[in-house]
């Protein structure tokens, strides 16, 4: 009997997870624009905002650690933000040519369709973000090994509930346009009022207030402690136990979340 359970699991869960997982892979690897557009554009960011506002800000950051690299660790959230997000833009183009609609009606777990679909998402998007954290030794932050692994495995946490939340807003959209635009007005100011850019002890109260709530915030400060392991100077205030709990339950929610829409729009779609 349990050999018949964990068969069925495989068939169900696992095996459609991987091969939707190794799909999105795949589709990311043929189109080499989103590779470009989703690191490139961090990277550019970076560069600008760093240069142009790196002597004209004077930064609070724990240490007195420069603009550029203080700026960095948002980067790499942003390298995140946008692979994980973008990559969750096939489920659009899935339900359009109608690949959706036949996994959907294949018989495999509701669970296994969201969890290819994030896994893929968080390897991409953990994936350039590792391209982009081999520069930190240029601008001054010593990567030892058991930092580099540390912010490797918060990227992944990062990574997964962002896609997560992808994959939830894209879930009930039919176009990429108002994908698009959800984007600019909630997941932009969502990366903004994260830490990335400034420290929250230097921001106004209500400023502060928003950027406690945001989960975000969480994940900016704990991949700032996983690069700062060794040097207690520039480590933010809020504690490695709590950076690692909220950026968990913030994955956890999303998957919850992601898979009773899953669910949901299955039974609709039956009635």
């Amino acid at each position: 009997m349990e050999m018949e359970e964990s068969s069925g699991i495989f068939y169900r869960v696992i095996l459609p997870a991987a091969s939707l997982c190794q799909r999105e892979l795949v589709r990311f690897v043929r189109q080499r624009n989103r590779i470009v557009g989703a690191l490139a554009t961090p990277i550019v960011f970076w560069l600008l905002i760093g240069a142009g506002m790196g002597k004209s800000f004077k930064s609070s950051a724990p240490g007195g650690a420069s603009f550029m690299e203080y700026f960095f660790p948002g980067t790499v959230v942003m390298i995140l933000l946008f692979t994980a997000i973008f990559s969750t833009i096939s489920i659009i183009e899935d339900r359009r040519e109608g690949f959706l609609q036949s996994v959907l009606v294949a018989p495999v777990s509701r669970l296994a369709i969201v969890l290819g679909k994030i896994l893929g998402g968080t390897l991409l998007a953990t994936g350039q973000g590792i391209i982009f954290l081999l520069l930190a030794p240029l601008i001054g932050v010593k990567l030892g090994f058991f930092s580099f692994f540390t912010s490797v495995g918060v990227m992944l946490i990062i990574s997964f509930a962002l896609t997560g939340l992808g994959f939830c807003i894209a879930w009930r959209m039919s176009s990429t346009q108002g994908f698009h635009a959800i984007m600019n007005l909630f997941l932009m100011p969502m990366w903004f009022l994260s830490g990335a850019l400034f420290p929250a002890e230097g921001a106004k109260r209500a400023m502060r207030w928003v950027m406690g709530i945001n989960p975000l915030t969480y994940g900016v400060s704990g991949l700032r402690r996983a690069l700062y392991w060794t040097d207690s100077s520039r480590l933010p205030l809020t504690s490695w136990s709590t950076c690692l709990a909220v950026s968990i339950i913030f994955a956890l929610v999303m998957l919850l979340l992601a898979g009773a829409m899953a669910r949901e729009t299955v039974a609709a779609d039956l009635q």
